[in-house]
């Protein structure tokens, strides 16, 4: 992830977290101060529900009673129902109708004990008809007031029913009557606006307020006893009263809230998106461009130019980099003077030695001449003869010393080069000696950037010292190449492996050095040259070696337009 990534981020959720915790607790808030107050109205519309049906049911028992009273005092009842007595039915019949009128109800039934209807204020005609189910089911002490479902003259009704009973001359007499529960009862409880009544029974349903039908759902329920006295025989059952919520305020606001919620996050992501952009850029652009300068500094390049004039944490940084760009500057001056003047020293010292090896023996050949033509000139050409091949020798030595010496400095000339036509080349020169070399060679190579001359000594150099560890006469040498690719970069592989004696890793560490050597009359600048011509191809050269098994040098030479 990038350092412009990470600032992105970082201030995104900076901006973003923040705002959603404040967006969800104000949410959250209002939701739950909604909840509570929708609680409490729909606590207090239960409790007025209740309060309207107990206070109707106490004023049907108030005109329930009465009527009992009444009809217990009234002598033309104790008359008509006293055996013997006068019967003036149609005072009876008619009394129903104008008790209930004036009790405030909406049905009124008089029954003897047997069930027989005497007196019905609501249904004139069922006078006679036996119903002693509905009496017994009223009748429960300590139930609440049930709804009946009653028959009268225009259809069914529902009523909130209460009985009561008297006895005139031994016998017992029922009284039932009820008020209408009907959408207006319900109605006169509904003072909530987001708040409905529905009234369900087995056979019908009422709702009041609300959305009608389209309710958000039921929040209470209450249950009273139900009767369905439309049929033979009276059926018990239960109603229930819900309060229902419509989908209004505590919906709509949650969606008000939630699409601010959403605007706001937007706008806020737009921001930070922008913000942060520009932020990233301000940061990673000047260290984007202190990177590239840093990353072109080697020994050989400390030009970069880091001075600024920011007063900022980068501006520090670039001066930082440019105080130790001037000291490396002057560090590697005096690393190459001190590197320039400890190569002289060494290659003078070695010169020195070497010449003075090679004109020891010329020095001793002629001072012996000079002793014979002082002494016996006559012998003078025998004895040049006799030492004659010593002076060849040492001339020979140093020709090759000179050779030898000319190698530490080789120029390259870059040029499209064929590695392993140079190869081949290598290999011709390998031919009539005691040991064989193979080669391994991968067709279609692309050419490298160098100049044939130094590839030839590189092979050269790496074919010699692995002929020359080779301890048996069974020993091999093989040469191989093939084609490295890295993702777009390409890189020729040149590979020469020996099945000598092997380095062990002291021996290692001073191979490349100049003038090590483990052969004798070795000069020690074998590998040494490979190094510096290897690196000079912009290649890169690795060794892996083993004692008693051999050694494998590898070198990696980037192709025509490829990097290694």
């Amino acid at each position: 992830m990038t350092f412009r990534t990470r600032v992105f981020l970082a201030f995104a959720a900076g901006l973003l977290l923040p705002l959603a915790l404040v967006m969800y607790g104000m949410r959250h808030e209002m939701t739950a101060r909604l909840t509570a107050e929708y609680e409490r109205r729909v606590s207090a519309l239960a409790d007025l529900v209740q309060q309207t049906f107990a206070a109707d049911a106490a004023r049907v028992d108030s005109s329930v009673a009465t009527i009992a009273a009444r009809l217990a005092a009234d002598n033309r009842f104790r008359a008509i129902v006293v055996p013997g007595g006068d019967i003036d039915r149609g005072w009876l019949l008619d009394y129903g109708a104008g008790a209930m009128r004036a009790g405030g109800l909406v049905v009124l039934r008089v029954q003897d004990s047997a069930g027989r209807v005497l007196s019905s204020g609501h249904f004139r005609n069922e006078f006679d008809r036996r119903d002693d189910a509905l009496p017994q089911l009223l009748a429960r002490d300590g139930s609440p007031s049930p709804l009946v479902r009653m028959r009268t003259a225009e259809g069914n009704v529902l009523a909130l029913t209460r009985v009561d009973s008297f006895a005139v001359a031994g016998r017992r007499f029922v009284v039932l009557g009820g008020r209408r529960v009907d959408q207006d009862y319900l109605q006169r409880a509904v003072t909530d606006p987001d708040l409905g009544l529905t009234l369900v029974t087995p056979d019908d349903t009422l709702r009041v307020g609300g959305d009608s039908a389209a309710t958000a759902g039921v929040v209470r329920q209450l249950t009273l006893p139900y009767v369905d006295d439309t049929r033979d025989t009276a059926v018990a059952g239960s109603a229930r009263i819900m309060i229902t919520r419509r989908s209004g305020a505590l919906d709509a606001l949650r969606r008000g809230v939630d699409r601010w919620f959403i605007a706001a996050t937007a706008a806020t992501l737009l921001l930070a998106v922008l913000v942060a952009a520009w932020l990233s850029a301000q940061v990673a652009r000047p260290i984007a461009e202190l990177a590239r300068k840093t990353a072109a500094l080697d020994l050989e390049r400390l030009d970069q130019d880091f001075a600024t004039e920011r007063p900022d944490e980068v501006g520090a940084l670039s001066r930082v980099l440019s105080a130790m760009t001037t000291r490396l500057r002057l560090g590697a001056a005096r690393l190459r003077e001190a590197e320039r003047r400890a190569t002289v020293g060494d290659v003078a010292r070695q010169v020195n030695h070497d010449v003075k090896n090679g004109l020891a023996p010329i020095k001793h050949v002629l001072r012996h001449l000079g002793e014979v033509a002082e002494r016996e000139p006559d012998r003078l050409a025998a004895v040049f003869e006799e030492r004659r091949g010593t002076l060849d020798s040492s001339v020979d030595y140093l020709e090759t010393l000179a050779r030898n010496y000319a190698r530490l400095s080789p120029a390259t000339d870059r040029d499209r080069c064929d590695v392993n036509a140079v190869v081949r080349q290598v290999l011709h020169g390998t031919a009539g000696r005691r040991t064989a070399v193979r080669s391994l060679l991968a067709d279609a190579l692309p050419p490298i950037r160098s100049d044939g001359v130094a590839l030839r000594r590189i092979l050269e150099n790496l074919v010699g010292n692995a002929m020359d560890s080779l301890t048996t006469d069974d020993g091999t040498v093989t040469i191989s190449t093939e084609l490295i690719e890295q993702g777009s970069a390409r890189a020729v592989r040149l590979a020469v492996a020996d099945t000598g004696r092997g380095m062990t890793r002291e021996e290692l560490d001073l191979a490349f050095g100049d003038f090590y050597t483990t052969k004798p009359g070795g000069t020690g600048l074998g590998l040494s040259v490979v190094r510096r011509l290897v690196a000079d191809l912009g290649g890169t050269l690795r060794v892996t070696t083993e004692p008693g098994t051999g050694s494998r040098f590898v070198v990696d030479l980037p192709a025509d337009g490829g990097s290694a």
